[in-house]
């Protein structure tokens, strides 16, 4: 009897620990970023998006960059239910704040068969904020951005155009 009581107290004492490191939340969330758009009278509107990050709750400083399918893409071509992969990453909190866009220098228009590059206000890199707000589930979940090229591009009437981002949050 005497030999049972130090065993049964270092296995209450191991199953203890062992419960506590299994119950630990070491919880990681999967995040997918889409790209989709509303219709527009152009027969091109082209985008250059080089680099997709988040932003958590209660993190005042530091943005996430998720991994980026980089690349020149026509917002027409993502019209009526079309969306394309952007971005994915695991994040180490559920709550997303925001998420940023980061433009390359090689937006361009088509304008009856003429294509234009879109200027832009911030020189070669642009970045977009989107407020998100959204708490997003323990597996994967899924944010589909609505880039509205209708509405972002400004015709400056004298055959230039201005990129002037217009984005939503799809659900």
């Amino acid at each position: 009897m005497k030999r049972l009581i130090p065993v049964a107290i270092a296995f209450l004492i191991t199953s203890t620990f062992a419960f506590i490191a299994c119950n630990k939340d070491h919880s990681t969330y999967r995040l997918n970023v889409k790209l989709t758009d509303a219709p527009a009278d152009y027969e091109e509107v082209n985008v250059d998006i080089q680099e997709v990050k988040v932003k958590l709750r209660n993190d005042s400083s530091s943005w996430i960059g998720l991994t980026t399918n980089a690349g020149i893409y026509n917002l027409l071509g993502l019209q009526n239910g079309v969306d394309t992969f952007l971005a994915t990453g695991t994040l180490p909190g559920n709550y997303v704040q925001e998420l940023r866009l980061y433009l390359g220098p090689n937006n361009s228009i088509k304008v009856s068969g003429q294509t234009y590059p879109l200027l832009t206000d911030n020189g070669t890199q642009i970045k977009l904020m989107i407020k998100v707000n959204k708490v997003i589930s323990k597996s994967l979940d899924s944010l589909t951005i609505d880039f509205d090229a209708n509405l972002s591009v400004v015709d400056e009437g004298n055959g230039s155009y201005r990129l002037s981002p217009v984005m939503t949050i799809k659900e």
